[in-house]
């Protein structure tokens, strides 16, 4: 315990160490609790507070803390903390950095941690809202495809920057998205009469965010024959 050795006594009987901060007391017990992921921290043989398991790696029996070190590592808890849940986030599905700022604010974490948050997975290279934007364009054309309007709008909404967004939809073709989506619809109302479904078909791609002038020459192409109604501009939302 030579920390306490350069220690002096105040009047009220505190101990500081040589650089002025307090020294609470010293490290006890160290014992992991049952999930594994976290150490409760025992000063003096009383339980003071926990941190996960990567953070008490560096902590040993018969350490003594001060207040400056007590409180660095409740920091640096706090980081792991919000990093872990960012990281339980991302392994469902992408996130835009904005969506992991957001459920982390959620979640109670100040925002200095969050700029760190974001910064260690930048680093990672676990975030990239370029990237995303792209992966997003590729998943809708695939399984639900709409228009660029429509992609644009959705990516705004989770923050991604219109630079990004702009890249991702650079060379979008509308009529081979609009006419994705009317193939997919079609099997839906494979079995109404061609009339209705060509109706119901009009509201499906408008729905995705296709202009009418797109619609109509892609239902030219996937309508059977002699189902074009004059009609066509009464477009169903």
């Amino acid at each position: 315990m030579t920390a306490f050795t350069a220690a002096k006594i105040l009047v009220r009987g505190d101990l500081f160490n040589e650089g002025g901060y307090r020294l609470v007391g010293v490290i006890t017990a160290l014992k992991a609790q049952k999930n594994g992921q976290r150490v409760n921290v025992f000063i003096d043989r009383a339980y003071r507070f926990s941190l996960d398991r990567s953070l008490a790696a560096g902590l040993r029996i018969g350490q003594a803390l001060t207040d400056q070190e007590i409180a660095h590592l409740s920091h640096q808890d706090e980081e792991q903390r919000a990093y872990l849940r960012a990281l339980r986030y991302l392994s469902r599905r992408p996130h835009a950095e904005k969506e992991i700022r957001e459920k982390l604010y959620r979640n109670g974490f100040a925002e200095p941690v969050l700029r760190r948050t974001i910064d260690r997975l930048r680093e990672a290279k676990l975030v990239d809202d370029a990237a995303f934007a792209r992966a997003w364009v590729e998943n809708r054309l695939t399984f639900r495809p709409r228009s660029a309007r429509a992609l644009r709008m959705e990516l705004k909404r989770k923050g991604v920057p219109a630079a990004a967004i702009d890249q991702a939809l650079d060379g979008f073709e509308e009529q081979q998205a609009a006419r994705l989506a009317a193939e997919k619809g079609l099997r839906r109302y494979a079995h109404l009469e061609p009339e209705t479904a060509r109706q119901r078909l009009m509201a499906y791609l408008t729905r995705r965010g296709f202009d009418y002038s797109v619609i109509k020459h892609v239902l030219r192409d996937v309508m059977p024959e002699g189902v074009h109604s004059d009609a066509e501009s009464e477009v169903s939302r």
